[in-house]
């Protein structure tokens, strides 16, 4: 009862911030699709568009989240949680194919810059719709990676990087907006130069959340320093000896951990499950009550 209310906690707590974020890209994008077109702003459009991105993604979490609570069954005795890691590659992939995106328009416009082209000058609605833009996405960010962290989501937290991306896009836009209104036609070419930086920043942000996504999808072992530590929970109890074939991997928010312990060989079976159950209790109060623990016994010669 209590693991189910802890559930449900968590995925209304997703739901709600994925909600949040929805709605404010939503109107972010229409005020910077408007801002764009009446402000004569390419930068902007493009923007826009970076935002109107976040909805597939906003999409994506409210899908999957309720995909990866659902409880066990006879299809998935292990429970659903990679489908929240599957979303979140699927979103720090939909984070890089905008990063490709970025790069390439605004390369092709710092190529037309330096043939001689003129970018236009974009009209200070643009560069007000920039200011705006960065302050909401910021918060935003803020917003949801808390709430990601705190229900250890890294689907929630992938998608507060998506917002974090869309405020260094519009850092790169405010930037170029900026120096084309009031520097002068010259200082046009920072709007392509400072997109392509953030480009390249939002490929890292996404390198860094595909790989662990991927590590668990071919489950890979926890790292080194867990493992150990999870060794000595184990042996906390004088009577375990000998903790050996170790396998670890990450299920979702939550870890699988299967060992093969040796107990005394006249220990009854009430003493020997009395033992199993602790270092379960052991482990889980350490990393979570959806930690999901297999202790195999065998005799010590």
């Amino acid at each position: 009862m209590k693991q189910k209310k802890q559930d449900d906690e968590r995925t209304g707590t997703i739901n709600r911030v994925t909600i949040v974020g929805f709605a404010a890209n939503l109107l972010l994008a229409a005020g910077k699709l408007a801002a764009g077109i009446f402000g004569r702003s390419g930068a902007m459009v493009a923007d826009a568009i970076h935002s109107v991105s976040d909805f597939a993604t906003d999409v994506v979490v409210l899908v999957f989240v309720r995909l990866s609570s659902k409880p066990r069954d006879c299809d998935h005795e292990y429970g659903h949680g990679k489908y929240e890691t599957l979303a979140t590659v699927l979103i720090a992939l939909a984070l890089l194919a905008v990063a490709v995106g970025i790069l390439v328009s605004n390369g092709r416009a710092i190529v037309r810059v330096i043939r001689g082209e003129t970018i236009p000058e974009p009209g200070l609605i643009a560069f007000i719709a920039a200011a705006v833009s960065i302050v909401v996405k910021e918060a935003l960010y803020w917003y949801t990676v808390r709430a990601g962290r705190r229900v250890q989501s890294p689907m929630v937290v992938a998608n507060a990087w998506h917002h974090r991306s869309d405020a260094f896009s519009s850092v790169g836009t405010l930037i170029g907006i900026g120096g084309a209104r009031f520097l002068g036609e010259q200082w046009r070419i920072l709007d392509p130069i400072a997109a392509v930086i953030v480009a390249l920043l939002i490929v890292k942000v996404s390198w860094d959340l595909i790989r662990p996504g991927i590590n668990e999808l071919v489950d890979k072992s926890l790292p080194a320093e867990i493992e150990k530590q999870i060794l000595e929970l184990i042996t906390e109890d004088p009577a375990v000896c000998d903790p050996h074939n170790l396998k670890t991997r990450r299920i979702g928010p939550s870890i699988a951990i299967e060992i093969h312990i040796r107990l005394d060989g006249d220990m009854n079976v009430k003493q020997s499950h009395h033992i199993t159950v602790g270092i379960e209790q052991r482990l889980k109060q350490q990393f979570g009550a959806g930690t999901q623990v297999i202790v195999h016994v065998e005799p010590l010669k």
